[in-house]
């Protein structure tokens, strides 16, 4: 049986590519981390610059990714310009390598991949790593006006409880969707007032989408049966979220991207803005 290749193959680089194209004038590779100290730090590929998730894609002040102007700046001080191809890859699964992706997505950044496995793939297979951070010319850029069509909304949310052609993706991990804990153990601070999950929402893990071994993602085969199993079709409206909108943002990679869905949106308020408002609903 032919194995069906993802719907956009060109957002995926893997590991082979990237080692041997080296980031040029018009090439820049990103690593994406939630724990620079024990990634970036620690090494990195060669040539790779930093973006630390909560420092520089998340708005210092308001619950909010950072305004154009900040992105701007990032991208800038990144010595990325808005033809730059961007090679993303991090820790954790590149599950912040993929909220990157959706960051520079919404403000129009066109020419940007993640690689395959990122860290954890490098790592199996001994490549080389440095600690040489590099000396970055910075250059300046202009973004598009946001993208609203792959961002969703508190206001959106509530609307499509009533709506039959939507489904919501709850990402986080089965104990979060039921309640019994309102944030992972990892992370104690970011809680809800409430636990439980969006009514109606299908309960998919977002680590379900890679394979355990090396990081990487998943068969078109093995992703459809994931996501149609619960319900969650090419032909419907589909918003994902988690707790914070970062581990949303994997999934609605995958969905986007890998099996095509015309219609994807993330859902960044996600649990810690739903499970705090006074008179939502709630199911667990």
């Amino acid at each position: 049986m032919l194995k069906m290749s993802y719907a956009h193959p060109e957002v995926l680089v893997d590991t082979e590519w990237v080692s041997k194209n080296p980031p040029n004038e018009n090439r820049k590779i990103v690593e994406v981390d939630y724990d620079p100290e024990n990634g970036y730090r620690k090494g990195h590929i060669k040539g790779a610059s930093l973006i630390w998730w909560k420092r520089d894609i998340n708005d210092p002040i308001a619950r909010d990714i950072v305004n154009k102007e900040h992105f701007q700046e990032l991208m800038a001080k990144n010595g990325i310009k808005s033809d730059t191809e961007v090679i993303m890859y991090g820790d954790f699964n590149n599950w912040f390598a993929a909220f990157s992706f959706w960051v520079f997505k919404y403000y129009g950044h066109e020419n940007i991949k993640i690689m395959n496995g990122g860290r954890k793939k490098w790592e199996l297979e001994n490549r080389e790593y440095t600690t040489e951070e590099p000396k970055i010319e910075k250059t300046s850029y202009s973004s598009k006006e946001p993208d609203e069509k792959i961002r969703s909304y508190l206001d959106e949310v509530k609307k499509a409880l009533d709506q039959n052609n939507t489904v919501m993706v709850d990402v986080r991990s089965p104990k979060e969707f039921t309640g019994e804990i309102t944030a992972p153990p990892e992370y104690p601070m970011e809680h809800a007032q409430r636990g439980g999950h969006i009514p109606g929402a299908n309960n998919i893990p977002w680590a379900t989408a890679v394979n355990d071994a090396d990081g990487t993602f998943k068969s078109v085969d093995d992703l459809k049966q994931i996501y149609e199993s619960k319900g969650i079709t090419s032909d419907k409206d589909v918003i994902c979220y988690c707790r914070i909108g970062e581990r949303s943002s994997h999934s609605w990679f995958v969905l986007k991207y890998l099996l095509g869905y015309p219609n994807v949106k993330n859902y960044d308020g996600s649990w810690t803005e739903w499970g705090n408002m006074i008179k939502n609903p709630i199911e667990k």
